[in-house]
């Protein structure tokens, strides 16, 4: 059975990342962070920073298995990004702290809720 597996009674935890967008539990979040975004979220063992960083509210799913090489990653904008399960948009408001922390560790934030257009 895959890793990615997620029992139907289980996917009520699942959560989206603000930042990257990819789609994981929320106990997963918890024991190893977001794979793309931990070095400026901090979400291993830290309930608050997932529930701060994180949305339960989320709409489609893409399965990126070469991000490098897809289309529909560069259309994202998760070309770069480990290879998972991505929502579409996460509705969600990520705190200007964090906004400030990846722009101070040289990244740049892209609102995952839609709001950012194909321009920026």
């Amino acid at each position: 059975m895959s890793t990615s597996y997620v029992p139907p009674n289980q996917q009520k935890h699942l959560r989206a990342c603000m930042v990257c967008s990819i789609v994981q539990l929320q106990s997963k979040f918890l024991r190893e962070g977001c794979p793309n975004c931990e070095d400026y979220l901090g979400l291993i063992g830290s309930t608050e920073n997932i529930e701060e960083c994180t949305s339960q509210v989320w709409e489609g799913l893409i399965t990126l298995a070469d991000p490098g090489g897809s289309w529909v990653a560069r259309w994202q904008r998760l070309d770069g990004y480990v290879s998972g399960v991505y929502a579409v948009k996460v509705t969600g408001t990520l705190p200007e702290e964090r906004i400030q922390d990846i722009e101070d560790a040289g990244g740049r934030y892209v609102p995952r809720d839609g709001s950012a257009s194909n321009a920026d």
